[in-house]
């Protein structure tokens, strides 16, 4: 049998005392307590240990007690509290026995004893003694105030009543108490019992081994609170962060959806449902129909829905982008009934409850939670949270809906400055791609252009504006816009780049003056950083009576062509800065392309997305577009493209043009050169009759004649010679004559009193079109027929 002690009595002085008052016996307690030997006191009265000898003791049934000062071996009194006993005897030979320890201690005694019964009648803290075997000892009635306990705790392991994930977790932190002396502090563990095992309590473990004063292991105590709803209560304001950081991470209805049905489960439900009205999709406030009910999509599910998950059977598959059949705000649902306002409503059988998305006094939609029966059913607390979870959830809905709304009508303005998708020339047959960023800051100013120019050739362009949002899509169509006029003057493309980088400067100046505040004003600096003033582009001009395309860019990347043997190259340009900097010059490249190819134009949406630089992007267009087989049609390939895309979202916009490049047969043209001299007009008359009369282009005889006359008189009278003049049979006739002199001719109305001024008048009457170019070795008048009966 284990050794026990009683308490205190190893700490106690004792002296036993005949009926004389004598000492007669001296315990070595007593000797160390009072620094006497047992030879120096056995024999004396008592009282001469006493410093006051006149004290007189309590009377108590059982003897007497009394707080006293003794006399010790040192010389120095001492405060002691004691106890006298009578011992049963021979009569006539009383004897007593003396307990005494010093007062200090005995007040810690009562203390400790004081502390100990109290603490075993508190009823907010549960107490329980384990021994070394972790078997309950002692234990008041608090515990664990649930059903499913023994009524006599003494003796059982945690395991005889408590769920045994639970027991193991507790008797775990209680072994490592007695294993090495650490005390528990503040461990949360989830306590359900055997008989009850539904939700169960949080319970708050303190803990610190018991040992004896010669420091031997006893067991251990542990204190238990019940922080249920302390732990609870801090879950839902974790959760309620969570929702709110989670919903507000896009701008996407459907993303916003599926991040709040993922958040709840299982945070507070088993599953998740949101519905969402379907004109929130389109950027629409939604109207409630005259019956007072509105059109919901089931926009996400969590886990997806599943007979087995006690979710109701799983919605059968909708359309793209469509997560399931639409429901009826009013309708009965799985376990849920909504009012026509969609109040939010918990519903106990079984556990389940809603709440409506509402945001600026318009429905959004709906959100469902359900749990299994074994969670319990849901209280006041948990709608609560789920209110403020929907509240905020609207917010971001209603943040998403206005985002798309603004989305659509931006990428529709953007739409709206750019050409058509697919175009068709003499020079080229083009086809274009452009897909819009779905970023928070908005659609990016990305464009591209086709532009006729004289003489059958084509102007491609591809431009970039930094930036994203309605300010990006102003710029580019400015700049587009710009760009159409250049091109209408034929400059060359280093020129045009130049005018147009003056225009950039200009619009950014204008933006500093718009702003009205100092230069070193930090919002002024602010807004510009947000919205940025600048762009790239690139301007390539094709001819393809020469089969030459020449090209000059301003940072943009270079366009590339892929020949008829589906092989792919950039062209060598050498890039100008960015639209903007100003001051810097722009340098053109002129290459020969095979008839066939394919030129390719591009932002660097298309080259950027997913790469690991801008090289890797550049070499991964090539291998595409060598890949690319552009026989099924240009629209097609440049959708097989771009579909090698990576599949997240884009962080800006993609734009791709590609345009088969044509060319004018040598028989489609006729050209001579002729001496500055009247008389050779006629010649050149009677030559254009001829070839055109070749070409079975008789009806157009008459005026052609008519405009080489002006042109060429004009040419000989004011430029000097050589002329050189041009005939191009393509989608229309053009007719240019060239010469030495940088003059531009001007078209002006002439008086009635005049003799001449009407040359260029009759042209332009006379013609679809007309216009001037300046060459490297002077300038070139055109004009140009329609051709009734096409090439």
């Amino acid at each position: 049998m284990e050794r026990r002690r009683l308490p205190y009595i190893d700490s106690m002085a004792a002296a036993l005392v005949d009926g004389t008052g004598c000492i007669v016996g001296w315990t070595n307690a007593a000797e160390r307590l009072l620094d006497l030997s047992a030879a120096e006191v056995t024999g004396r009265p008592v009282r001469e240990l006493l410093a006051d000898p006149g004290h007189r003791p309590r009377r108590t049934r059982n003897g007497w007690t009394g707080d006293t000062e003794v006399r010790t071996g040192r010389g120095e009194p001492m405060a002691v509290c004691y106890r006298v006993l009578p011992l049963a005897g021979e009569p006539g030979s009383p004897r007593h026995l003396v307990l005494c320890a010093p007062t200090d201690r005995v007040v810690r005694w009562s203390q400790d004893h004081a502390f100990t019964r109290e603490l075993f009648l508190q009823d907010r803290i549960g107490l329980a003694v384990f021994d070394e075997q972790l078997r309950l000892v002692r234990t008041n009635t608090h515990l664990l105030p649930y059903s499913g306990l023994p009524a006599d705790l003494g003796g059982h392991r945690l395991a005889d009543f408590l769920y045994p994930k639970d027991a193991e977790a507790v008797d775990e932190l209680l072994r490592d108490v007695l294993r090495t002396g650490r005390p528990v502090v503040r461990a949360e563990v989830l306590v359900r019992t055997l008989d009850d095992p539904r939700g169960g309590a949080v319970m708050a473990i303190e803990a610190f081994r018991l040992q004896t004063p010669d420091g031997r292991v006893i067991g251990v105590t542990a204190l238990f609170g019940d922080v249920t709803e302390v732990h609870r209560s801090r879950e839902r304001l974790e959760l309620l962060h969570r929702a709110t950081a989670a919903v507000g991470s896009t701008l996407s209805v459907e993303g916003t959806a599926h991040d709040l049905a993922a958040v709840l489960v299982p945070a507070l439900a088993d599953h998740a449902e949101v519905d969402i009205a379907e004109a929130v999709f389109t950027g629409d406030e939604p109207v409630v129909g005259a019956d007072g009910r509105l059109t919901l999509r089931r926009t996400a599910s969590a886990p997806p829905a599943d007979p087995a998950a006690g979710g109701g059977p799983a919605p059968p598959a909708g359309p793209a982008g469509a997560a399931g059949p639409p429901g009826r705000v009013g309708a009965r649902g799985p376990a849920v009934l909504v009012d026509a306002d969609a109040t939010a409503v918990a519903v106990d059988d079984p556990p389940a409850m809603t709440a409506p998305l509402r945001a600026r006094g318009i429905l959004l939609g709906v959100v469902t939670l359900r749990r299994a029966s074994a969670r319990g059913p849901y209280d006041p607390a948990d709608l609560d949270v789920l209110r403020q979870i929907a509240a905020r959830t609207a917010l971001a809905l209603d943040n998403a809906r206005r985002f798309t709304r603004e989305h659509r009508a931006a990428v529709g303005l953007q739409r709206s400055l750019l050409p058509p998708a697919e175009s068709e020339t003499a020079a080229a047959v083009t086809a274009s791609v452009y897909l819009p960023t779905d970023t928070a800051s908005g659609i990016g100013g990305d464009w591209f252009d086709v532009i006729p120019l004289s003489s059958a050739r084509v102007a491609l362009v591809a431009g970039d504006v930094v930036g994203h949002g309605l300010q990006a899509s102003a710029t580019m169509g400015r700049l587009r816009t710009a760009v159409r006029t250049l091109a209408d003057l034929d400059l060359e493309p280093d020129e045009l780049l130049v005018h147009l980088d003056d225009l950039v400067s200009q619009l950014v100046v204008e933006d500093e003056d718009e702003d009205g505040e100092h230069p070193d004003d930090e919002d002024a600096r602010a807004r510009r950083e947000a919205d940025p003033v600048g762009a790239t582009c690139v301007y390539a001009v094709y001819d393809p009576v020469s089969g030459r395309c020449t090209a000059a860019s301003a940072g943009h990347p270079p366009p590339a062509v892929v020949g008829p043997d589906g092989r792919a190259a950039y062209l060598r340009i050498n890039p100008g800065p960015p639209l903007g900097v100003g001051g810097l010059p722009f340098e053109a490249t002129e290459v020969e392309v095979a008839p066939g190819s394919v030129l390719v134009l591009y932002t660097d949406g298309l080259i950027e997305g997913g790469a690991a630089d801008l090289d890797e992007g550049m070499a991964g267009l090539l291998t595409r577009l060598e890949r690319t087989d552009f026989g099924v049609g240009l629209r097609r390939a440049g959708r097989e493209i771009v579909a090698g895309l990576p599949a997240e979202r884009l962080d800006d916009d993609v734009t791709l043009l590609l345009a088969h490049l044509r060319e004018v047969p040598v028989g489609a043209t006729a050209s001579w050169t002729i001496p500055a001299d009247p008389a050779a007009v006629s010649g050149v008359r009677e030559a254009a009759t001829r070839q055109l009369e070749e070409w079975g282009l008789a009806e157009l005889v008459f005026t052609t004649e008519l405009v080489l006359s002006e042109l060429v008189t004009n040419a000989i009278r004011y430029a000097g010679g050589p002329v050189e003049v041009r005939l191009i049979r393509a989608a229309a006739l053009t007719c240019e004559v060239s010469d030495p002199s940088a003059t531009q001719p001007r078209m002006r109305r002439a008086r009635l009193t005049d003799e001449g001024g009407r040359g260029l008048y009759l042209v332009a009457q006379l013609t679809q079109r007309w216009g001037s170019r300046y060459t490297r070795n002077g300038k070139t008048i055109w004009a140009e027929q329609a051709l009734t009966g096409g090439l």
